[in-house]
């Protein structure tokens, strides 16, 4: 039996939800690494077009979603919601578990949500590339497919690791137009220094991200495009969690609790921001539980602090949790959740105790994730599946004490370019690596020094 909330296209959201006019206090301003004081609209215009810099540090609670950016939409939203009744049935649990499918996109993700208005803004300022990097690949997947709506051309560092296990993501990429590159790589000085350095490095977000600023740093008709992390990001996937409160009112329920994978916290503030923001308004109770890998504890074990938010210090300064801009965490297979920081917003609710944060280990992710197919059917990503495995560990505290919570979590993406890693996992080849403290607090010495 499956239970499945689907809106039409008269109900895709027309104003995006912004977290910040919510916030008791104001976000802290980024720094420019160049001068170390607050960074101007100016020097953030060298690489953003200048409509994201306002949507970064607008106060607005609702920003309006372009009509040409809508009918991009229309081809894959409103996402389903869907009700996981075998799963339940699996755990014996009283618990209603949720789940948002964003594996309806063409790229089999959350990503385009942001990636096409990015376009959109891009194209609208005459920019003709777009620079980014990708982990796993859904982010660089879901530019390409959006720079080949708006006639754009796009280039895509992608990290060593994920760019030689997850092959067709590449091509993914090749198929909408854009260029994919290893990266550390040899096309720019970031890439070059990171070499010599390390040849056999298996490549970080961190350092993909410094390729890319510096592609767009050193070319006039290239701009940069981030996939996670940034305010606008957060704000853009919005989306997700706005269409999640009608479809849950479809189904007459109200989620308890909301579960969302975080790397660099985009899929999670989708879910979650809009729920959240009536929570900092007074108007709901709902926890919210970001997940992430034991072997990159952002939020679990990092650092509230100023950071780079890449590894060689080219792009703004942040605060964020963060492990320190230059750990370069194990390979493990969910490429997307290996980045030393995280977004300053999800790194504000954890500090203030509005959404908490767990890690888990790889090996677990894994055997949720084979639960989760065996009942639901989906093969889901390695990512998605850090959010499953919490999903089962709080359905199961549900039969152990007889609760009957609501459980809402996000599906950001669908895993069925990475049966490699689910090869590995059914021939016992996985393993859990949890990042030792002290290797932690060796790269947090090498924070920038701000206030």
């Amino acid at each position: 039996m499956q239970t499945k909330f689907q809106l039409d296209e008269d109900h895709i959201p027309k104003r995006w939800y912004n977290i910040q006019a919510d916030l008791p206090s104001p976000m802290d301003p980024y720094f420019s690494p160049q001068t170390m004081k607050p960074v101007t609209p100016e020097e953030l215009s060298q690489i953003f077009p200048m409509a994201l810099i306002g949507q970064e540090v607008s106060q607005d609670r609702y920003i309006d979603i372009p009509d040409e950016v809508r009918e991009i939409y229309r081809t894959y939203r409103p996402s389903p919601l869907i009700r996981a009744h075998r799963l339940e049935a699996h755990l014996k649990t009283p618990a209603k578990i949720y789940y948002k499918y964003e594996g309806v996109s063409p790229p089999g993700s959350h990503k385009p949500n942001t990636a096409i208005p990015q376009a959109y803004y891009n194209m609208k300022e005459g920019i003709e590339r777009i620079s980014t990097e990708t982990g796993a690949g859904q982010w660089g997947s879901a530019l390409a497919f959006a720079t080949a709506l708006f006639g754009m051309k796009c280039t895509v560092y992608m990290v060593r690791s994920s760019f030689y296990e997850k092959p067709y993501r590449k091509s993914m990429m090749q198929a909408w137009g854009a260029e994919c590159i290893p990266s550390p790589s040899e096309r720019t000085q970031s890439g070059k220094a990171m070499l010599a350095r390390d040849p056999d490095t298996p490549g970080s977000l961190g350092i993909a991200i410094s390729e890319a600023v510096e592609d767009a740093a050193t070319h006039k008709d290239t701009n940069y495009s981030l996939g996670s992390v940034l305010n606008h990001v957060c704000m853009h996937q919005s989306i997700i969690g706005i269409e999640a409160m009608e479809q849950m009112k479809m189904a007459g329920d109200e989620p308890d609790v909301i579960i969302g994978c975080v790397g660099g916290g985009s899929n999670m503030a989708g879910i979650s921001f809009p729920f959240l923001g009536e929570k900092l308004r007074g108007k709901r109770q709902v926890e919210a539980i970001a997940v992430e890998p034991a072997s990159c504890p952002t939020l679990t074990k990092g650092a509230y602090a100023y950071d780079y938010g890449d590894t060689v210090g080219i792009g703004p300064i942040a605060k964020m949790y963060t492990l320190g801009h230059d750990f370069v965490p194990p390979a493990i297979h969910a490429g997307g959740l290996r980045y030393h920081g995280d977004s300053p917003l999800i790194s504000r609710l954890v500090h203030d105790k509005v959404m908490k944060a767990v890690a888990v280990h790889q090996t677990e992710v894994f055997q949720a994730a084979v639960t989760f197919a065996r009942t639901e059917g989906l093969i889901i990503a390695p990512e998605t599946a850090h959010a499953v495995k919490t999903v089962i560990d709080e359905a199961l505290k549900c039969r152990k004490n007889g609760e009957e919570k609501v459980i809402l979590f996000n599906l950001s993406g669908h895993g069925n370019l990475d049966l490699g890693a689910y090869d590995e996992y059914f021939e016992g080849k996985l393993s859990d690596f949890e990042y030792p403290d002290s290797k932690i607090k060796e790269s947090l010495t090498h924070l920038p020094k701000i206030g």
